[in-house]
């Protein structure tokens, strides 16, 4: 299994190389494979308080796949998942997958993302789907889409299911197919202007290098809220630019320059942990947290 630096690498490698937009869909698509399902994620990386704040009861799997939360280990240390990974539900996947290539699909769901118009150039049923094409695929159940995943144009699918998988025959239960606009368009995947050399970013940016950035402000331990990497520069991003600068003495400008980018690149990745000790008083947690930077303290049941 793949971690997110390696995927993140095979991401600018291959905007690097002037790779067309479905190449790259279908190749980040696939080394993805293996990391986990969770009900609501998009792609934030997969953490015990990740998966804690989309816990839900028709969904146990958060609790149960995780041996922090399911409570058979206090740490992630073992865990299959600790690479680290990101998290995806079916629709979170495509999405994510999407904008890499600077795609955003609208809607939240399987059902309104196929609903709007804007999202498609072309879409139908399965059995019209153009096979040489990286599509989205459906299911369709009465008059909700059910399950989404993504058609590589060469036989196989990937899809989130019971975590990211990987066919390379496509399976029979696909309804409906849909071609995503600006896919296909003769718009190339942006390109910096050296190869060596990454573009400056700043606020009201867009494309696979602010996802990129974000991708390691939020290996490095930044906070970009409910957005992650969505690929857009916006106010939260910028603060976390900010934070970061600010952390290793830079400009604190909230511009992504040649400085920033390097030291982005070269600082260390953020791993988190969740420590579990029972019945510790509140003053006996502070003092233990203040031992360790960026500790946080948090309170389950009555422990």
């Amino acid at each position: 299994m793949n971690n997110i630096e390696y995927v993140t690498t095979l991401l600018e490698s291959m905007i690097q190389q002037g790779r067309s937009k479905a190449e790259i869909v279908r190749s980040v698509a696939i080394a993805c494979e293996g990391w986990p399902y969770v009900f609501g994620a998009w792609g934030e990386q997969c953490t015990p308080s990740g998966r804690r704040r989309r816990v839900r009861d028709d969904h146990p799997t958060i609790v149960t796949a995780c041996q922090v939360l399911s409570g058979k280990k206090s740490v992630c240390d073992g865990c299959k998942w600790d690479l680290p990974v990101r998290m995806f539900d079916c629709r979170g996947f495509t999405d994510w997958c999407l904008k890499q290539v600077g795609i955003d699909l609208k809607g939240e769901g399987a059902t309104s993302q196929w609903n709007t118009k804007s999202n498609w150039v072309l879409k139908g049923s399965i059995s019209e789907m153009p096979k040489d094409k990286v599509c989205c695929v459906f299911v369709q159940k009465g008059n909700t889409m059910q399950h989404t995943g993504l058609y590589l144009g060469d036989g196989g699918t990937c899809e989130c299911s019971s975590g990211v998988q990987y066919f390379k025959v496509m399976k029979s239960k696909w309804t409906h197919y849909a071609v995503p606009a600006g896919l296909y368009d003769e718009t190339p995947t942006p390109q910096p202007p050296d190869p060596d050399k990454k573009p400056t970013l700043r606020r009201g940016d867009a494309g696979p290098y602010v996802t990129l950035a974000q991708t390691q402000l939020i290996q490095r331990g930044y906070d970009l809220g409910s957005y992650g990497a969505d690929g857009k520069f916006g106010a939260k991003t910028e603060e976390a630019v900010k934070a970061f600068q600010r952390d290793w003495d830079l400009t604190q400008d909230g511009v992504i320059g040649p400085v920033t980018w390097s030291y982005l690149s070269s600082t260390p990745v953020k791993i988190e942990y969740t420590v579990t000790i029972p019945h510790l008083s509140l003053k006996d947690a502070e003092a233990l947290a203040a031992l360790y930077n960026g500790a946080v303290i948090s309170k389950e049941g009555d422990q």
